[in-house]
C-alpha cells in the first residue's frame, strides 16, 4: 500500500521528537562510560541494546499487521492518551517550577562518579561498561518502541514512517555525540517533552475515536486541531501550578 506522507508527516514528527529525546539521554550514559571505562565497551553495550530493539520492534511489528485494525485503534489510542498525559503532567510540572528541570550535565558527571567507583576498567570487554550501556539504551528505547509501534498500528501504513523518524532521531543524536563528546545539556529536552506529550495525546485520543467508529470532523485534519486543544490546556495549566506552588510553599506548617 503507498504511503500518504501528507498524514505520515505527522506521525515521522511524533516519532523523531519522542526519539530525540531518549537517544539524548541514552548518549549522556554511554558518553559517561566510555570516558571512564573505554569506548570499545561502552559502544558494543550500546549496540547490543540497538539491535535488541530492533528485533523488539520487527517482531512486535510483524504480530500487529494481524490484529485487526478497527478494534486495536482503542486500545492504542487509550495508550498513547495515558503515555503523553504522563509526559505532559512532567512537562507542565516542570516549566511550572514545581519539578526540577533535566540536567543532562549533572546527569553526566553523577554517572562518572559512580562508575570511577567501582574501579579500574578491566582489559578486553569490560562487562561493568557493557551491562551499563545495554541497559541503558533499553530502558531509554524502550519508550520510542512502544510510540512507535502505537503510532505505527493506529492506520495501515503508518510503521515505516514512524520507523523513520525514530531513526533519524538516531542518527542526529549519534553524529552530535561524535562531534562534540559532551552531554547534549543545550537540547532543551522539557520543551521537547512538552510537545511530544501534546501530540501524544492529540494522536490517543484521535485513535480513541476512530476505535469506536466516531467519524471525526475534518478527517486526518482533527489532529492538529486536538494538538492546539491539548496544547492551550497545558499552557493554561502552567501558570495555575505556578500559583499553587508558591501558595503551598507559603502555607505554614501544622
Amino acid at each position: 500500500m503507498p504511503i500518504d506522507w501528507t498524514h505520515a508527516g505527522a506521525t515521522v514528527l511524533v516519532a523523531f521528537l519522542a526519539s530525540l529525546v531518549e537517544c539524548v539521554e541514552a548518549l549522556t550514559v554511554v558518553l559517561a562510560v566510555g570516558v571512564t571505562r573505554g569506548w570499545r565497551s561502552a559502544l558494543a553495550g550500546s549496540a547490543a541494546g540497538l539491535l535488541t530493539l530492533l528485533l523488539l520492534v520487527l517482531l512486535l511489528g510483524h504480530a500487529l499487521s494481524h490484529i485487526p485494525l478497527h478494534g486495536f485503534q482503542l486500545v492504542v489510542g487509550a495508550l498513547l492518551l495515558l503515555f503523553g498525559m504522563r509526559w505532559l503532567r512532567k512537562a507542565v510540572l516542570r516549566a511550572a517550577g514545581v519539578l526540577a528541570l533535566h540536567d543532562e550535565e549533572a546527569i553526566y558527571r553523577y554517572e562518572i562518579q559512580l562508575l570511577r567507583a567501582q574501579g579500574a576498567a578491566r582489559p578486553g570487554l569490560d562487562k561493568l561498561a557493557f551491562a551499563v550501556t545495554f541497559k541503558g539504551t533499553v530502558l531509554e528505547g524502550v519508550e520510542v518502541v512502544f510510540i512507535v509501534l502505537a503510532i505505527g498500528a493506529g492506520r495501515a501504513g503508518l510503521l515505516w514512517p514512524a520507523s523513520l523518524g525514530a531513526l533519524a532521531a538516531l542518527l542526529l543524536v549519534v553524529a552530535l555525540g561524535l562531534a562534540v563528546h559532551r552531554p547534549l545539556a543545550r537540547v532543551p529536552e522539557n520543551t521537547l517533552k512538552f510537545i511530544v506529550g501534546v501530540l501524544l495525546c492529540a494522536f490517543g485520543t484521535f485513535w480513541s475515536g476512530e476505535g469506536v467508529g466516531y467519524a471525526w470532523p475534518g478527517g486526518d485534519w482533527a489532529i492538529p486541531a486536538l494538538a492546539g486543544a491539548f496544547l492551550v490546556a497545558a499552557a493554561l495549566c502552567v501558570p495555575s501550578c505556578r500559583r499553587l506552588a508558591a501558595a503551598g510553599a507559603k502555607e505554614p506548617a501544622r
